[in-house]
């Protein structure tokens, strides 16, 4: 990832498309080929210069969206617990169906297959096809009219010219009614002759389109020798339907349609470290557009820390499936490790005493040993170097240091980059723990 959105767009991206994750269950894990997660060291306590101050980080609204995010989430746990009882029986009849591709292999949190009922999911299977392929119009159709648009009128007796149609959501409102029923009558078109779903071809195979959609009325299509393409094609449908998500949700909160929500912009701080490839600098709300470095360094501050907390929250969410502490939480109550549950159901277990801890080792690694230091960049601790080690309650040595300049702004980067997807993922995380109950091994390996 470059440069972390802001943070309110970038909850509101994810739950949109974590809903519509979600509601596409009963098909598989929406990953495409060839995308991969950021990868590269995590680098803790690094000495950074002033100049490695991030764009993007929007990091005084991230820690309240973050709460009301989970706590948003905690309320719909209760909605889950139905759903996990049904998801342990949950029949996996269609795991070795197309479309079922790695990481996630089979994906069905809610059980929508359970039943294995072979018409509900071609059903299914078919929507998805034509939802995704909708999806991958929309984000093309979200961009191509910010650099082109067809000459002439779209309603002559209206003088409506193309030209004068905003782009994104704000269109809904100018397009006139005659141009909707328009719109109608061609998708009914399509869907009754040249697009039509016929019971003997494989989902998406429709009968006036060969490959690529092209309308020669081509034969068949061969599962096993276009799979990879097929597969490609479901995989990319569901990107993309991840993708308008965010961009419906970005355009309706902030307005944002332009080049500048594809290509960077100019600012003072383009070449700061952290605006980085595919989108360089990106600051959709303009919030550095003052040039402020006080300001700039502060967000920056915030981003690391908020960045790190995730990388840890991350691994918190898997970690407690495969080892737990021996002994007791709280001896008192008689609450063992063992006894609290994983994932959001935690946070009722726990007793006040607990927070009251949690709380106080906050306020102590706050107030001294991760205390920002003016003078020093950034995220760069006194007493912390390389992945945090150093002097402190644990340790008593003199923290590991990168000399190498290109070394450590290499370890940078992967660490702001590590940090913002982590971010990501754990509001992820969050809202599928809260709206299906999943928190075991189920959230990250495929079922067998």
């Amino acid at each position: 990832m470059a440069s972390r959105p802001t943070t309110s767009a970038a909850a509101a991206s994810v739950a949109a498309a974590g809903a519509l994750w979600a509601c596409s269950g009963a098909f598989v894990s929406p990953s495409a080929p060839g995308l991969r997660g950021t990868t590269g060291a995590v680098a803790l306590g690094l000495e950074q210069p002033l100049s490695s101050v991030s764009p993007s980080a929007q990091g005084s609204a991230a820690l309240p969206a973050l709460a009301a995010g989970a706590a948003a989430a905690a309320v719909l746990l209760r909605l889950g617990a139905a759903s996990r009882r049904g998801r342990a029986a949950t029949c996996r009849a269609f795991e070795n169906e197309m479309g079922a591709t790695l990481p996630l292999k089979y994906f069905d949190p809610l059980g929508m297959a359970k039943d294995g009922d072979k018409d509900a999911f071609r059903r299914r299977r078919i929507s998805e096809i034509k939802n995704g392929r909708v999806a991958m119009w929309a984000c093309m159709g979200y961009i191509i009219p910010e650099f082109f648009r067809w000459p002439g009128f779209v309603s002559p007796s209206l003088g409506l010219k193309f030209t004068d149609l905003p782009n994104g959501v704000a269109a809904l409102y100018k397009m006139p009614a005659e141009g909707w029923a328009q719109i109608g009558v061609f998708i009914a078109f399509l869907e009754l002759f040249p697009m039509r779903q016929e019971k003997d071809r494989i989902p998406g195979d429709a009968p006036g389109f060969g490959r690529l959609g092209v309308p020669i009325f081509a034969s068949k299509a061969d599962p096993e020798k276009n799979r990879r393409s097929l597969e490609s094609e479901l995989n990319n449908g569901r990107l993309a339907m991840l993708a308008i998500s965010g961009m419906v949700a970005q355009n309706a909160l902030f307005g944002t349609t332009g080049p500048q929500m594809w290509l960077p912009g100019a600012s003072a701080f383009e070449g700061e470290l952290g605006a980085q490839a595919p989108v360089g600098f990106w600051d959709p709300l303009g919030l550095a557009k003052d040039g402020d470095a006080d300001d700039f360094r502060r967000r920056r501050g915030v981003e690391l820390k908020h960045g790190r907390i995730c990388m840890l929250a991350t691994i918190g969410y898997i970690v407690p499936e495969y080892f737990r502490w021996p002994g007791y939480l709280s001896p008192s109550l008689g609450l063992k490790f063992t006894d609290v549950p994983h994932g959001l159901a935690a946070v009722s277990k726990v007793p006040l005493e607990g927070w009251l801890q949690v709380g106080l080792f906050l306020g102590h690694m706050e107030g001294f040993f991760m205390r920002q230091d003016p003078k020093r960049p950034p995220g760069d601790f006194e007493n912390h170097g390389f992945l945090g080690i150093g002097k402190n309650f644990l340790f008593n040595f003199e923290p590991a240091t990168i000399k190498d300049p290109e070394a450590r702004k290499k370890k940078l980067s992967s660490e702001l980059a590590n940090g913002r997807l982590a971010m990501v993922a754990l509001m992820a995380m969050l809202f599928q723990n809260g709206t299906v109950g999943t928190s075991g091994p189920a959230m990250w390996l495929p079922g067998a």
